[in-house]
């Protein structure tokens, strides 16, 4: 499959930033993000006879709706400034590029080394993050009439939350028109949480780079509905006669039964248990004190560390994995109801990153990020021609140990996007399908 770029221009705001919103501060924890891109690609087949003829009506109204809403995101069509630690909102706008792809797009869907190879292709590239756009989209129009739409926002100004709020709200205007979007976002942290004199440490998504390795491959598992239902039956029974006191969370034993298959994998090719260290990324709206308007925009999120420490004792089952996972984001959220104050929270999120970053430069401790996007409205983005019947939003896994959760298509399930090194590729799938039929 040939991917070609056909335009390429910026698309302003459809009004103006007010003179009063033209400068923002970003917050502390806007400082700890990293300065690359969230990536997303959203997927639409064909519809019926459809062969690519509406296309360009479709465009039309794609770009119509991103200028508008724009408008409503008046940060995201501005641009960054670092030494003033602001955001210019100086309605420069996003960048928007349109591009041809050859063959189908069910062709690509079906194919599992044609997703690990073309997604990339389907998603801007920016190549010098300096005074860029905060905000790059790709439409892709394959032969068949399908739509491929490639978003890129910037980390540093919007989390996971703050993505999946700007391209559902995008798309809900496409598909109805801007004047009935319920959303009005804002951006309170930068005020709520201002900017600090921050301690060198490494931000969360530069950790996964501190260990460099030769290849790392890229790889997806599917968990159904189903399977979660059972895993979390096998997660609740710690032996015959006591049960767990909870009922663990689809991403806590998801998120437990990668942990566990890691470590038997670190096993396998140590011959010995070692010491790991998982970092979990929480969005904290909703889990503090502390009063903020509804679709509070930019990055909220705190990191959670839960441990491994191996004994000569120690046995590696799905429950105890889930327990440690489910016991580190109870105490984290419980820290963060706690804090009376944005430096408080700040502190919190300082304190684990400290955590993470000595784990991290210790080559005889395994660390792993990972990044649960779930519960997210990825499958609600509907722009007028249906819901998308696939969403990849993963970058991450550009390192081995990084892990990004997605919801599937129906909610019930969660499709985990892992990077591992290459050499573990193959053992860590025969320890997953030993850990999924218990056998």
């Amino acid at each position: 499959m040939k991917v070609q770029i056909l335009s390429r221009k910026l698309i302003a705001p459809s009004s103006p930033t007010p003179p009063n919103l033209k400068n923002l501060k970003i917050s502390c924890f806007d400082q700890l993000a990293p300065p690359t891109y969230v990536p997303c690609v959203f997927f639409y087949p064909a519809n019926g006879e459809d062969h690519g003829g509406n296309n360009v009506e479709r465009s039309k109204k794609i770009e119509k709706s991103l200028a508008e809403t724009l408008a409503l995101f008046y940060p995201l069509g501005g641009r960054y400034i670092e030494e003033n630690l602001s955001i210019g909102c100086s309605d420069e706008g996003a960048e928007y590029l349109e591009a041809r792809v050859s063959g189908s797009l069910s062709q690509l869907l079906e194919r599992e080394e044609f997703k690990t190879e073309m997604w990339s292709r389907l998603v801007p590239r920016v190549l010098q993050p300096e005074n860029s756009p905060l905000v790059t989209i790709q439409i892709n129009m394959f032969e068949c009439g399908g739509l491929a739409i490639g978003t890129c926002v910037a980390h540093r100004i919007a989390d996971a939350y703050t993505v999946g709020t700007f391209i559902n709200t995008w798309a809900t205007a496409c598909r109805i028109g801007i004047e009935k979007v319920h959303c009005r976002p804002s951006f309170p942290f930068g005020s709520l949480f201002p900017p600090k004199n921050i301690p060198a440490i490494t931000s969360v998504d530069d950790l996964i780079s501190v260990r460099a390795v030769k290849k790392v491959v890229r790889k997806s598992f599917v968990f159904k509905g189903e399977t979660i239902s059972r895993l979390k039956e096998i997660a609740t029974a710690l032996d015959s006669n006591q049960l767990l006191k909870y009922q663990p969370t689809r991403v806590e034993v998801v998120t437990g039964l990668i942990w566990m298959v890691l470590i038997r994998v670190a096993r396998a090719i140590h011959g010995h248990l070692r010491p790991s260290v998982f970092g979990l990324t929480v969005n904290m709206r909703g889990k503090t004190t502390l009063t903020m308007p509804e679709y509070a925009c930019g990055n909220f999120i705190n990191l959670v560390i839960a441990q491994f420490v191996p004994d000569d004792e120690s046995k590696i089952e799905l429950h105890d994995c889930v327990n440690r996972v489910h016991d580190a984001i109870r105490s984290a959220v419980e820290d963060c109801a706690k804090a009376s104050s944005g430096d408080e929270l700040f502190s919190l999120m300082i304190k684990k990153m400290r955590e993470g970053d000595e784990a991290w430069r210790k080559s005889e401790i395994d660390v792993y990020i990972v990044n649960s996007w779930c519960r997210l409205p990825w499958y609600e983005t509907d722009f007028g021609w249906g819901k998308p019947s696939w969403v990849h939003g993963v970058d991450a896994a550009t390192s081995p140990g990084t892990v990004t959760l997605m919801d599937t298509e129906d909610g019930g399930g969660i499709e985990a996007f892992l990077g591992l090194d290459e050499s573990s590729t193959l053992l860590f799938q025969q320890n997953l399908d030993v850990a999924l039929t218990g056998n």
